[in-house]
């Protein structure tokens, strides 16, 4: 039993140069698609050059650590217990990019092992399926911040009813004993439908600044656009 425990230990797995250097060449084929794919679904300032540089890394160095690896359980359990100490601390800005992390260290993980058909299967669905629905988008949501007299709230709280009905919900609501700030969240698809209603025909509807503006004892409006994209 022991001696059996030790040639388990003891096995390494070498693998010949043509066989490293063929997993190490599909390896780097699929990242390509990787990283291909990460620029056709990834546009705007959300979209990092660097990080899909480091995608294609990490899928060659996760090959390269299974190559070592291989059927070594020691070698396994020490590399695990050397990556456990690893901190990273890079903040992942797009849902989208813990999808692409783990499809790299999969990836690697399959051309490592020398499963490429698992890889290349796999690689053509998830490219297709990132490609359709990658570029999908959340809706920006905007914040309309009114601060007026208090004499003016109602007046207000009806004029942004008539504009948006309930799409408009209300968010923060600050008082003091003259004023009001409102704070109201909608998305940007209500205030652009919003703002194309007119009141006649052949007129053009105000837009919600200079309704709110007419009422009077308006100190400020404000409107502020929220979205996913968010600059490196």
């Amino acid at each position: 039993m022991r001696k059996m425990l030790l040639e388990l230990f003891e096995s390494t797995g070498q693998l010949d140069m043509r066989s490293i250097i063929l997993r190490m060449l599909v390896a780097t084929v699929i990242a390509f698609f990787i990283y291909l794919s990460y620029m056709l679904s990834h546009q705007g300032s959300i979209y990092s050059k660097k990080f899909n540089v480091s995608l294609m890394a990490l899928t060659v160095i996760t090959t390269a650590v299974m190559i070592v690896i291989g059927n070594n359980i020691a070698l396994s359990l020490g590399m695990v217990g050397a990556l456990s100490i690893v901190r990273f601390r890079t903040a992942i800005k797009d849902s989208r990019d813990t999808v692409y992390i783990f499809w790299t260290i999969v990836t690697g993980i399959c051309c490592g092992a020398g499963d490429f058909m698992v890889a290349g299967i796999g690689c053509v669905f998830i490219f297709l399926v990132l490609l359709i629905f990658g570029r999908i988008k959340n809706d920006s949501r905007m914040l309309l911040i009114v601060r007026a007299s208090r004499a003016s709230e109602e007046r207000i709280e009806a004029l942004i009813f008539q504009y948006f009905t309930r799409k408009a919900v209300l968010r923060v609501k600050n008082t003091t004993e003259s004023s009001v700030e409102l704070i109201y969240e909608l998305s940007k698809g209500t205030m652009d439908r919003a703002a194309k209603v007119s009141g006649k025909p052949g007129e053009k509807r105000k837009s919600i600044t200079d309704a709110l503006y007419e009422i009077g004892g308006i100190e400020y409006c404000n409107i502020v656009a929220q979205n996913d994209e968010i600059s490196s």
